[in-house]
């Protein structure tokens, strides 16, 4: 029963936290260069790491389809299925779990040092709003950067999946290109990239909101900062699941 209560506590404490972040949209002044920096760290610092990960990721699924559909003599049909998977799925969720392990992680590192060496009461102390100040721009820059990311992660994958299955299995390179631009809309990107921007809100203010959480030194901080990491994981998860059974209806009308 007290584990429950406290969970209860701790999602109220978040709501007013997202409360207090939607109010900080409109004080001034605006924090515009803290933005820059934040979008440098999470969006231009990740491209190498979204470039490997989104690579990897559609040459072994090609892989992976090609051994299955040859016996079939559908080999034809692997762009399109790499690319419809990429595209609504794999490319926002693979995005948002290298993000969350790269920079949700040391947000919530930065903001809970803050926190247990007393920065965040000097500025608190100097009448700076902390939300408005550290925890505003590494949202918006999230907003910002995961869906476009998350593009990057799309085109990358179906750049490899083209490579293994045209240059390695010889598949002809005018129908599965044909074939793959018949069967794919822009709904299918569209939706991974909605997915993309409401992972990362959900990802910057969790971990956000667990750094300045922090108590007990040192410890704290790594405590917050695995709860940070564990709780996102988990929420994109799920926020996946829900954001893909509103959008079944418009994919497949």
């Amino acid at each position: 029963m007290q584990k429950i209560t406290e969970t209860l506590e701790t999602l109220g404490r978040y709501i007013v936290f997202l409360g207090e972040i939607f109010l900080s949209i409109f004080r001034r002044p605006s924090r515009f260069a803290q933005v820059l920096k934040e979008l440098e760290r999470i969006g231009v610092d990740s491209i190498s790491i979204i470039f490997i990960s989104g690579a990897a990721i559609g040459m072994v699924f090609t892989l992976q389809l090609m051994t299955f559909l040859e016996p079939f003599q559908a080999e034809i049909g692997v762009g399109a299925l790499v690319g419809i998977a990429l595209g609504r799925q794999l490319a926002p969720l693979i995005t948002t779990l290298m993000l969350i392990a790269k920079n949700g992680s040391a947000m919530a590192a930065e903001l809970g040092t803050m926190k247990v060496t007393e920065q965040v009461d000097a500025l608190e102390s100097m009448s700076v709003n902390v939300v408005h100040y550290l925890v505003l721009p590494k949202v918006i820059a999230a907003l910002l950067a995961f869906p476009l990311l998350t593009l990057l992660a799309n085109v990358v994958g179906i750049i490899g999946a083209s490579f293994i299955a045209i240059f390695v299995f010889q598949v002809d390179s005018a129908g599965y290109l044909d074939y793959m631009f018949y069967m794919m809309i822009p709904m299918d990107i569209m939706s991974g990239l909605l997915k993309a921007t409401v992972m990362g809100f959900i990802t910057a203010t969790i971990c956000c909101f667990n750094g300045l959480g922090t108590t007990q030194g040192a410890m704290g901080v790594g405590d917050s900062t695995t709860r940070a990491v564990v709780l996102s994981s988990v929420s994109i998860m799920v926020a996946d699941y829900i954001l893909t059974t509103l959008m079944l209806p418009i994919l497949y009308q």
